[in-house]
């Protein structure tokens, strides 16, 4: 690629950042549940009997009952287990700021069961995670990847990161505490030292949409959700500055077909005293992704889920690499967050001193906890072109999203996990689990109204084939019932595929009622937007096929304000099913 030339100014600030070597950081890589020290990538060293772990210990070391072959042996081949009292590991550090990493492998150990395994974490005063299930995370996290079409083991492995400023005391102690009738479990601790002013008590970040806001010091804590880098592929760990950071493609967050093009820098980057070199890798900013030639016809837009309820700090990476701007006012783009205009006039060449010269901006936004759930909510970050310059494009290197602990709390609830996973919650001595359903059915009786009251659906046998003429070749979440006395708008035909993805394969964790007639799960429809309850019959139901389609007809055709309503049927694999919901 073209190099641009340099002036004497430049030349001299390209010598003195380019010599400045990357961070060093003081480090701990601590393997839970492990007696010996392994070399992989790097040297991590067993917690048994170390010098972190208190010696009256009320904890035990595990190993899971099976480990994908997919996940790494280190650190997450043991496990350490506290299923009786509080534990806290202490680490001697200096003054500063600590990324802390927490490592999670949920499986079987020692016959405990995973999804039972609820736990708190908290660090220096900071509650980071609440009644934690790394079990519902990593099926949450599973579910994602399995949507996105990316490929992985079937339980994850997952890393929690965070950053905690250490004070005065130069200690950072980590404490795990289960549950009341459930376990904790870790497989690694990570603890890397952060150049001072990398995250904390830096510039003075822009917030979007108001006036002032949080400011990141010592007495915030920060928790990473999303490091990308846009345009290129996944830069490992050990290609990071020395503060083992993995930055991951941004190809599964991109909002619709518009995904702009990619663009790759070979010459070095000239990082300066604003922007040096430990602030993120080449690699990340020698790629890029770019709107192109069709710039003002979208906005280039990706989509974060998070934590509502919270503050994020959004960093967003630039570098101009592209060939063709050579000066100010030749590309300046908009950058949104949130739906709010958090930049009028972006404009690299403003910004630095030309292509190649590296620059980040911190915006603060916060995200609206409308149902006082904190549930995930979609942040939106999208650019677009001003009009105004030589050329419609805008672009973007890479981004880093932090959330922002509230009153020295990070913690959010477990993710809820549809339609595959239902939410599992701590075994209580004494109290029976009921299913909140009593709102939905509550007063209302008889299995007629109890079916208008779920969604329900349909998989007849195969006899009733034969009198109910089909089409198998249609589209199947679409495809409508061929039977003319049904309403063709209010009778969809699923396939057993669907069912059994709502379900879960029929999982008994999903069952909510049950009878003579068979059983009813819940589930979820729609690409995962709408909770339904799926009624499967029982083969040996003295109720007939016959009487299941008169049902049928009846329930699609009811419509009432206080009743959900018959919406589809299957009718695959000789089985009987009933259903109605959507009123």
């Amino acid at each position: 690629m073209h190099r641009f030339s340099l002036d004497l100014f430049s030349l001299l600030l390209f010598i003195t950042s380019t010599t400045a070597q990357p961070h060093r950081a003081n480090e701990y890589f601590l393997n839970c549940g492990s007696s010996s020290t392994i070399t992989s990538d790097r040297k991590w060293d067993g917690d048994y009997q170390s010098e972190f772990v208190p010696s009256n210990i009320t904890s035990f070391s595990s190993t899971p009952y099976y480990l994908d072959p997919l996940v790494p042996q280190v650190p997450y081949s043991t496990a350490r287990i506290f299923n009786t009292s509080s534990f806290t590991y202490t680490f001697p550090v200096s003054t500063g700021p600590k990324f802390l990493r927490l490592y999670f492998y949920p499986a079987t150990y020692s016959n405990l069961n995973m999804n039972q395994s609820f736990f708190s974490v908290s660090s220096n005063g900071f509650s980071l995670l609440t009644n934690f299930s790394a079990f519902q995370a990593a099926s949450y996290l599973a579910k994602t990847r399995s949507d996105a079409g990316v490929s992985g083991p079937q339980v994850p492995h997952f890393v929690k990161e965070f950053l905690i400023y250490v004070n005065d005391s130069k200690t950072l102690y980590v404490m795990f505490s289960p549950s009341p009738n459930s376990y904790a479990f870790i497989n690694g601790i990570e603890i890397v030292s952060v150049p001072e002013n990398l995250y904390f008590n830096g510039k003075t970040p822009k917030y979007v949409n108001q006036y002032s806001g949080p400011i990141i010091d010592n007495s915030t804590a920060l928790e990473n959700i999303y490091r990308l880098n846009m345009g290129g592929g996944q830069v490992s760990d050990d290609f990071d500055t020395g503060m083992y950071r993995s930055w991951y493609p941004d190809n599964n967050y991109i909002f619709g077909a518009a995904s702009g093009v990619t663009w790759v820098y070979d010459d070095p980057i000239m990082y300066t005293m604003d922007t040096p070199n430990y602030t993120a890798p080449e690699l990340v900013y020698q790629t890029q992704r770019s709107m192109g030639s069709l710039a003002d016809k979208y906005n280039l837009t990706w989509i974060l889920p998070v934590d509502s309820g919270f503050y994020y700090i959004l960093r967003l990476h630039f570098c101009n690499i592209i060939q063709a701007y050579t000066n100010i006012y030749y590309a300046e783009f908009r950058i949104f967050i949130k739906n709010q205009t958090a930049e009028n006039e972006a404009d690299l060449f403003y910004w630095t001193q030309g292509s190649g010269y590296p620059v980040f901006k911190d915006y603060i936004v916060f995200v609206n906890d409308s149902d006082g759930r904190r549930s995930k909510q979609d942040l939106w970050l999208a650019m677009h072109p001003t009009g105004k310059s030589k050329y419609a494009d805008a672009y973007l290197n890479g981004l880093e999203v932090f959330k922002l602990s509230m009153d020295r709390d990070l913690s959010s609830p477990n993710p809820e996990l549809r339609p595959g996973h239902p939410l599992p919650r701590p075994a209580t001595k004494g109290i029976k689990n009921t299913p909140p359903y009593g709102t939905i059915i509550g007063g209302v009786g008889g299995g007629l109204v109890l079916l208008s009251a779920l969604l329900l659906l349909v998989l007849l046998r195969k006899r009733l084939a034969k009198l109910y003429s089909t089409t198998h070749n249609q589209p199947s979440r679409s495809q409508i019932s061929s039977d003319t006395t049904l309403p063709s708008y209010r009778c969809q035909r699923f396939t057993v595929k669907e069912i059994r993805t709502a379900t879960d394969e029929f999982n008994d964790n999903c069952i909510i009622g049950s009878g003579g007639f068979g059983k009813v799960y819940k589930g979820y429809v729609d690409n995962n937007t709408t909770a339904v309850a799926i009624k499967r019959l029982n083969s040996l139901s003295s109720q007939g096929f016959h009487e299941f389609w008169t049902e049928i007809a009846f329930l699609s055709k009811l419509r009432h304000v206080q009743l959900v309503s018959m919406i589809g049927y299957c009718e695959d694999k000789g089985e009987m099913i009933l259903g109605g919901g959507g009123g």
